[in-house]
């Protein structure tokens, strides 16, 4: 393979580059290439490859790299499978530096930019539709400020938020609702799915999501349940990958790509599970609470609107008995579960019998878990 800079390549006798002796010079720790097709059209070219193994390809390819100096946006090119097939550099870490031995080599594939497209989510929310968390609401007003006119606030530009609370109070719909009314993509994504088979993939990932970002500033990354790969370091033997995942997201939340107009908000039911290098990161954490009274009792008016069976409900009395669940479960497991006894005892209307048949089953499944994780 050659590459496309000024530098020209020198060769053994085996054909194989050799490694430049250039003090100005850095070895690359990381290359990320996407394939781009050939430099001309031909008919009988296929211009679209498959990469079946990016592991193999790793090999492959940073035997023909190797001693070339890389830049991002500049290319290199294949010399014996596929002649002239052009990749473009679209990370080199760091800049302007040489493939070694050591270089560890990664391909974006049509299955990682299919993820970065999926990622990228639309709604219809709106901050009104969200019951309580007036706290919540408050405080990420200065996000509403900062992706309305990024320019005025220089330095002080908000960049890492955390999202805090018990599951199913409405940290992603406040994102969601937050992304809509700014008109603004969010690249919304479980935590787990930046995980890769083989080391080197999760910390590829994390880079990659970062940079769809920044090319489609403003934008908001939502990562749920982030402790999944930012996990306290007491508990980081369990995963032997975490330390590499931990370090690429560092490398981003603090800023070192310039990802300007991007606001990272990270999501987690217990904030204390965190590593701390990665909790420090966040300039503020922001608490989601469970619904007091009043906020149950709308929560349960808001749902029922919706409803398709009719209704015969005291709701101050099911505001009441649902006491300590969050507005999902009062949705899911409440209403919802006396919906569906309704309909299966061949009822026309919701009555209380099927509110308290809910409750008691949500009590059940509560009291069994309990203490599981205490």
């Amino acid at each position: 393979m050659k590459s496309d800079n000024k530098k020209q390549e020198m060769k053994s006798a085996n054909s194989k580059p050799v490694i430049k002796d250039n003090e100005n010079k850095d070895y690359a720790e990381l290359v990320v290439v996407k394939p781009v097709g050939y430099p001309f059209e031909f008919n009988l070219m296929d211009e679209d490859i498959e990469i079946t193994n990016t592991k193999l390809f790793e090999e492959y390819a940073r035997e023909q790299w190797l001693g070339l100096e890389v830049c991002e946006k500049s290319h290199l090119f294949d010399q014996k499978i596929i002649p002239d097939y052009g990749f473009e550099i679209v990370t080199a870490k760091p800049n302007n530096s040489i493939i070694s031995e050591k270089t560890k080599i990664k391909i974006i594939t049509d299955e990682l930019n299919k993820l970065n497209d999926k990622s990228k989510i639309k709604s219809k929310l709106l901050l009104s539709d969200i019951v309580g968390q007036k706290n919540a609401k408050n405080k990420v007003k200065v996000i509403t400020k900062y992706l309305e006119n990024p320019e005025t606030f220089g330095p002080w530009a908000p960049k890492n938020i955390l999202f805090y609370g018990l599951p199913g109070t409405g940290k992603t719909m406040l994102v969601k609702a937050l992304a809509n009314e700014l008109d603004v993509p969010l690249y919304l994504i479980k935590a787990t799915s930046l995980i890769g088979d083989h080391v080197g993939d999760g910390a590829s990932k994390i880079h990659d999501l970062f940079k769809k970002a920044s090319e489609n500033s403003p934008s908001i990354i939502f990562i749920d349940e982030i402790d999944a790969i930012a996990l306290h370091r007491s508990f980081q033997s369990l995963r032997g990958d975490v330390s590499e995942i931990v370090n690429s997201l560092l490398t981003e939340m603090d800023g070192i790509s310039e990802n300007e107009s991007v606001i990272t908000i990270g999501a987690t039911n217990n904030p204390t599970s965190l590593d701390y290098a990665v909790r420090s990161r966040f300039e503020e954490e922001i608490e989601f609470s469970l619904p007091d009274d009043e906020e149950r009792l709308a929560i349960i008016e808001k749902n029922l609107k919706t409803m398709p069976l009719k209704y015969d409900l005291d709701l101050n009395k099911i505001a009441k008995l649902t006491k300590g669940l969050s507005g999902r479960d009062i949705k899911e497991k409440i209403l919802k579960t006396a919906l569906h006894n309704a309909i299966a005892n061949d009822s026309n209307m919701i009555v209380m019998s099927n509110i308290d048949y809910a409750i008691k089953s949500t009590k059940i499944k509560n009291q069994d878990i309990k203490g599981m994780f205490e």
